[in-house]
């Protein structure tokens, strides 16, 4: 089978097309997929110029996302036979191999049945952004109705999720773009208010949006500049959620004064310490966001697609960041 493998670690470069034997099912629980498709996350970018975040290292294969269909099945296995189509987030940090691949052999434990309202694309776009979104507004932020909340980069790839899981809340939303285009996507994703960080001052119209009183949760999905000026944008008692490292030179003394609650989110965090009640929680996720997907409620936007050969050209596009949704490697 065709595989995309890293040997070393650099620029998009190093992402080169091989050849592996066809992988062979080894446990009784195991399943054997034929991928259709592969999402293309920043976390691939990161580990193709960092290196693996587990100790098996290179080579390796990138790519967490996936979807296709069930061609083999262990003889435990007894939530799908043979043609059943299915989506799931992993693999492919090191150690288990990643989904830029032909063929995947994966625990029954951690898919789940693909929702029927998509394509094998959107579903390969959907796992990880949706657990970020997910976790970082449900299970770090206690996102409720009525509450008001900023969405950072709210036409990228967990912004423009996280805008629809808000509103199916009952929330009002606001977000940052970098133009018309972006803010028309996030209104028509349901997105109040949306702010040009090129033109406008974060704070001045987050105040005059929430009529002086801040936002009651916050997702920072950019980094440590936006993190930090997003702090003074709270309401007193509020949560701030970063899905990045917010930097070592933190000034934390307004998020004091606000009573602030700062949250870390990683979605990663099951797979790279084999938690298995995380992992069955994120099983629980996925199966109600494939149920909002179906319902018409929920739809996750590519803006691309690229075969499996040319993903060190997603690699490049992305890493110029300016794309809107996301990537997805169409193995089909």
């Amino acid at each position: 089978m065709n595989v995309i493998e890293i040997q070393e670690t650099g620029g998009p470069e190093v992402l080169r097309l091989v050849e592996r034997p066809l992988p062979e099912l080894t446990g009784p629980d195991d399943i054997r997929v034929r991928l259709c498709a592969a999402g293309v996350n920043p976390i691939d970018t990161k580990i193709r110029q960092r290196g693996p975040m587990l100790p098996e290292g290179l080579p390796a294969v990138l790519g967490c996302d996936g979807a296709g269909v069930v061609e083999a099945v262990g003889e435990d296995v007894t939530r799908f036979k043979p043609g059943d189509e299915v989506w799931f987030c992993h693999g492919g940090l090191g150690g288990a191999a990643g989904n830029y691949a032909e063929y995947r052999v994966i625990d029954q434990q951690f898919v789940q049945a693909r929702p029927r309202a998509v394509g094998m694309v959107e579903a390969a776009a959907a796992p990880l952004v949706l657990l970020t979104a997910w976790e970082a507004l449900h299970d770090r932020a206690r996102l409720a109705e009525g509450q008001r909340v900023l969405i950072h980069a709210g036409a990228g790839g967990v912004g423009h999720v996280a805008i629809q899981l808000a509103r199916l809340a009952g929330a009002r939303v606001c977000t940052t773009v970098s133009g018309p285009e972006k803010a028309a996507l996030a209104h028509e994703l349901g997105a109040e208010f949306c702010i040009n960080y090129h033109d406008e001052d974060l704070v001045e119209a987050v105040m005059d949006w929430t009529e002086g009183q801040g936002v009651d949760i916050a997702l920072d999905t950019v980094g440590p500049e936006v993190f930090r000026r997003t702090i003074p944008a709270m309401a007193h008692y509020g949560d701030l959620v970063t899905i990045l490292d917010p930097g070592p030179e933190l000034d934390l003394k307004e998020a004091r004064l606000r009573n602030l609650r700062l949250s870390l989110e990683l979605m990663l965090t099951p797979m790279l310490y084999d938690l298995p009640r995380a992992r069955l929680h994120q099983g629980q996720i996925l199966r109600r966001c494939g149920d909002l997907i179906d319902r018409g409620d929920l739809r996750v936007h590519v803006s691309q697609t690229f075969a499996l050969a040319e993903a060190a050209e997603a690699h490049r596009l992305l890493e110029q960041g300016h794309v809107t949704g996301k990537l997805v490697l169409n193995l089909e």
